[in-house]
């Protein structure tokens, strides 16, 4: 009855792989997205109090370092990881007993 086949479903590869968008992975979309609207924010406030130009400049400034802010935490890797520099030796606690 059966030729020993196994007859299956062809699986999506990608599935393991972080989301990707304009060049930002996993929850650095968000921090991305924050820093652009973030930017739209400040921007609409300061040209309401002062005048359109500064709002435009604080539109730059505030977006921009945001993004490069990101892009630098991005590249350090997804999780904050403290990087030691050195030898350590470690005590044994256990002791054997004779």
């Amino acid at each position: 009855m059966s030729s020993g086949r196994h007859k299956g479903y062809n699986v999506y590869k990608g599935l393991q792989k972080p989301l990707v968008f304009k060049n930002f992975k996993g929850r650095f979309i968000y921090w991305a997205m924050g820093s652009a609207m973030g930017g739209f924010a400040s921007a609409l406030l300061v040209s309401v109090v002062f005048n359109f130009m500064a709002g435009f400049i604080t539109l730059i400034a505030v977006s921009m370092s945001g993004l490069l802010y990101t892009n630098f935490r991005q590249k350090k890797g997804l999780h904050a990881k403290t990087k030691s520099v050195g030898v350590y030796i470690i005590p044994s606690r256990l002791s054997r007993r004779q």
